[in-house]
């Protein structure tokens, strides 16, 4: 497992996906509202090493804001250490397959990563059916 005493090892490139618009430099940090909760602050940045997370995390921010436009996916840098992101780490997979991470320190937006591909909007569609199944039955729980 990666821990925040133990996470020299991985290496990047690291992604993170929002509804935000950043200029390279900006800093994320912990502290800010929830994309996924209105009115909840999240305690920690969430990462990845693999795009495809970074992909559904804009994806899912601005269709639960209640947005039509394009989210956003950066090219980030931790200013400290991390740890394996326990919501999806041997919760939903095994180990750390989608290479998720968080930390509490700041992440530095390296660059914009414009190009990507995002999911068909039936698979977007089910996947927001699911949360709302998880939220009606009280399980949508994010351990921040």
């Amino acid at each position: 497992p990666v821990t925040f005493e133990n996470c020299d090892h991985v290496e990047g490139p690291f992604f993170h996906g929002t509804k935000t618009a950043l200029d390279p430099g900006a800093r994320l940090v912990p502290g800010h509202l929830s994309n996924y909760y209105e009115a909840r602050i999240a305690n920690h940045v969430y990462f990845s090493a693999l795009l495809e997370p970074a992909v559904w995390a804009a994806e899912l921010a601005i269709a639960l804001a209640g947005r039509e436009e394009r989210g956003h996916i950066y090219l980030v840098e931790p200013t400290g250490p991390f740890e394996d992101d326990p919501n999806v780490t041997d919760k939903k997979f095994p180990g750390n397959v989608t290479q998720s991470y968080r930390t509490r320190h700041p992440m530095v937006v390296v660059d914009d990563v414009p190009s990507w591909e995002g999911h068909a909007p039936e698979v977007l569609q089910g996947m927001l059916g699911n949360i709302a199944r998880l939220r009606e039955q009280g399980l949508d729980v994010i351990e921040d």
